[in-house]
């Protein structure tokens, strides 16, 4: 039985977001959809239209579906690009111009957004296992009582090459595959101008929530798009990567080794790999033990490299294995310094397991457990199936939006390089006054490790406000990094105006919650 959830302003000022992996509804009847005829070629100009009903905290809720494409055109009016789109809009709106209207993306890059779609908030999700695990087929797509749908309604983006969208010409695909190129065409700018024209929403409150590559997008459109006229009340993060360096293991940059430390604690930990004396200890204060090392004393003895002292390369070693769950003799022949994949593969080696990037908590086996780094990612094997199946299932059958375009989930339709920077930076601005920039991590997502957004944010603290990281943690909603779902005002009820209400026991590799008051993410 799903819990009654009080409303939140109609502005949408804030989110109580957390990374879960499934979430438990029953399905409530619903209404005949009004969809194009059977067979019909979706036009570019007129989308497919259905109307819905879902029950929310005990109240049906009809809304509106929209599925179509819109195209991006040149000066002179050719157009280069379709862009695929599915709106959401709540039904019996006195005035819908007046209602928050939040723009979606996933990341990748070359990613669809399915994830935050069928995953988090959208009125529809994949049912998984109750651990997040995939479950056998047939799979199945149920209602989603924690839809956002009730409080905003809901576009989500594919951008060029994910999804159905397309470029009109394979040779015109590069020019939306860069940081820039991104921006305006999805823009994600141009896309979101122009649905803002066509649907008449120009005086809705406006947000955007970006996941992965999703959150570098957000912060480059706030800025894009307030020079043309659109501001946003509110930006949500969701396993966020603002400056690439953060994350790019290459010789002379040692920032990740530091960075990616606690999230290698919390994996160990939650597969019981630390020694006995941290794993009898909640997360919370073991990382607060490991993160201040891991930046101060693990961050100086990496700088000094050769010029290292022997005793205290022997201190940081010990610190190392203790931190990681790591065999010591391997981080010296490491050089006190092991990225990702190395991690993966080494973590549950003596078991010929893998761990998995997306979400550290699955397990994986390789067929040669000698390898140096993994020969898959577990986490990505268990989502990509259903997702795949239920999103093309649910997108025909339920909507009756026929194509037979190949549903770009993730890579595939990425056909030249993308043209990202390995040390790109991004900022927000072009955000209202008094916004509230909400970032979610899971501990255990070792692709976006939670430490990272910390850094780049508190890089340049705002003197007037500064943002607070808050583990949360729930043993009932175990989370992926893509999977977010929003708690009601009882939770800042119970902890007070800007504060988060903790239980005391629980998942904590279930999320981060970073708040950010601050106008700006510089």
């Amino acid at each position: 039985m799903t819990k009654p959830r009080p409303c939140f302003p109609a502005t949408l000022a804030a989110f109580w977001v957390m990374l879960v992996a499934g979430f438990g509804s029953a399905a409530p009847a619903e209404k005949p959809a009004s969809a194009a005829k059977p067979g019909a070629k979706p036009d570019t100009t007129a989308p497919v239209v259905t109307h819905h009903l879902i029950v929310v905290n005990g109240k049906p809720l009809a809304y509106t579906v929209a599925a179509g494409t819109l195209p991006l055109k040149n000066d002179q009016g050719e157009t280069e690009a379709e862009i695929f789109f599915m709106a959401y809009t709540l039904d019996g709106v006195k005035s819908p111009a007046q209602r928050p209207l939040m723009f979606s993306f996933n990341g990748g890059p070359g990613s669809s957004s399915v994830w935050l779609h069928l995953g988090a908030l959208g009125p529809k999700r994949v049912k998984m296992r109750p651990d997040g695990a995939m479950p056998p087929a047939p799979y199945q797509l149920v209602d989603n009582p924690y839809t956002w749908l009730d409080q905003t309604d809901l576009v989500f983006i594919d951008p060029v090459g994910t999804g159905y969208s397309r470029a009109s010409k394979p040779e015109l695909g590069r020019k939306f595959w860069g940081v820039q190129g991104d921006l305006e065409s999805v823009a994600v700018g141009e896309f979101i101008r122009l649905w803002t024209t066509r649907y008449s929403r120009w005086a809705s409150p406006k947000f955007l929530a970006g996941e992965s590559y999703g959150t570098t997008r957000a912060a480059g459109l706030s800025g894009y798009l307030v020079e043309r006229g659109i501001a946003f009340n509110g930006i949500i993060l969701v396993s966020s990567i603002l400056n690439f360096e953060t994350a790019d293991f290459t010789r002379g940059n040692e920032l990740p080794y530091t960075l990616y430390l606690p999230t290698y604690t919390a994996t160990a930990w939650y597969h019981k790999k630390l020694p006995a004396e941290l794993q009898q200890r909640d997360l919370s204060s073991t990382l607060a033990e490991v993160e201040p090392w891991a930046t101060g004393d693990y961050a100086r003895a990496l700088a000094l490299g050769d010029k290292l002292p022997p005793e205290q390369r022997a201190a940081v070693l010990d610190r190392l294995a203790r931190y990681t769950g790591l065999d010591r003799g391997y981080l010296d022949l490491a050089n006190l310094r092991v990225d990702i994949q190395h991690f993966c593969k080494e973590l549950l080696r003596s078991e010929r397991r893998t761990v998995g990037r997306l979400d550290s908590r699955f397990k994986g086996i390789d067929q040669q457990a000698t390898g140096e780094t993994p020969e898959f990612d577990p986490s990505l094997a268990a989502i990509r199936p259903p997702y795949t199946a239920m999103f093309n299932q649910y997108v025909r059958g339920e909507l009756g939006y026929k194509s037979d375009r190949v549903y770009y989930i993730l890579g595939g339709g990425i056909l030249g390089p993308l043209g990202i920077p390995r040390r790109e930076r991004v900022a927000a601005r072009g955000v209202l006054e008094e916004p509230r920039h909400e970032a979610v991590r899971g501990l255990g997502a070792l692709r976006s490790r939670h430490a990272l957004l910390r850094h780049r944010l508190h890089a340049r603290p705002s003197p007037a406000r500064a943002g607070r990281a808050v583990p949360r943690h729930d043993p009932s909603v175990r989370g992926r990094a893509h999977d977010v779902h929003r708690r009601g005002r009882a939770r800042e009820a119970q902890a007070g105006r800007g504060g988060v209400h903790r239980r005391s026991a629980g998942d904590e590799m279930s999320g981060l919650l970073i708040l950010f008051p601050a106008v700006g993410l510089t």
